[in-house]
């Protein structure tokens, strides 16, 4: 029996690092050798779950009330996340990013996750609220998204208009915060080696070759 990686990763789509992040997980998966034996998980987790539901903001208020910065810091610290952004491929727009309430968008997450539509669900989001400028708590706006990546109308349109999963958003939250994480991105690789921040592909490649070996090592 080959050796399996699992990587649990926990993720805010509202989080300029855990895109970031989830582009040097990529880089790393792809250079290694054991590629095709890694699997991906995507689970919940909100920055801010007191952010008022249906409240919309523009993210450059949203950060100069929450660090109490001028206008001018805040575009400068949003300047330097752009930059590393753009290293990776990605080309944030913070200009038109608006800061809403997550739990809506994650509960979708959590739909799509039974479809095995987890990742590229969790991409869609973040590009759509880095990159396009999409407001990921409008309810048309997530219907579209859901069935752009796949997921049925029908079942789109039942979780956005109602609560379901809101349970399973919770539980992936207490369970990043029973493993101690104190932010995102964070990740996990086979529930034994964890990795927090956006870290340098390398680190993640080093990560990946541990778990690997010992999961080998395990197996036999």
């Amino acid at each position: 029996m080959s050796a399996q990686v699992r990587i649990d990763v926990w993720s805010d789509v509202v989080c300029p690092w855990c895109y970031i992040g989830k582009r040097r997980l990529e880089t790393a998966v792809g250079r290694f050798e054991h590629a095709d034996q890694v699997q991906v998980r995507w689970h919940s987790f909100q920055l801010d779950p007191s952010h008022p539901k249906g409240v919309r903001e523009p993210v450059y208020d949203m950060l100069a009330k929450k660090i109490g910065g001028s206008a001018a810091q805040v575009r400068q610290m949003t300047g330097q996340v752009a930059e590393l952004a753009a290293a990776e491929g990605l080309t944030y727009d913070f200009d038109r990013a608006v800061s809403v309430n997550t739990l809506d968008a994650h509960r979708l997450g959590q739909l799509a996750a039974e479809h095995g539509l987890d990742g590229p669900m969790h991409e869609r989001l973040l590009r759509a609220h880095l990159i396009e400028g999409e407001t990921v708590d409008d309810p048309d706006t997530l219907v579209r998204l859901g069935t752009e990546v796949g997921l049925p109308d029908e079942e789109v349109r039942r979780v956005v208009g109602g609560d379901a999963y809101t349970g399973e958003v919770a539980a992936d939250v207490r369970e990043a915060r029973r493993l101690g994480a104190g932010g995102v991105p964070f990740f996990v690789l086979n529930d034994t080696w964890g990795v927090s921040g956006a870290q340098p592909a390398d680190l993640f490649l080093s990560a990946l070759q541990q778990a690997y070996t010992a999961a080998g090592a395990a197996a036999r």
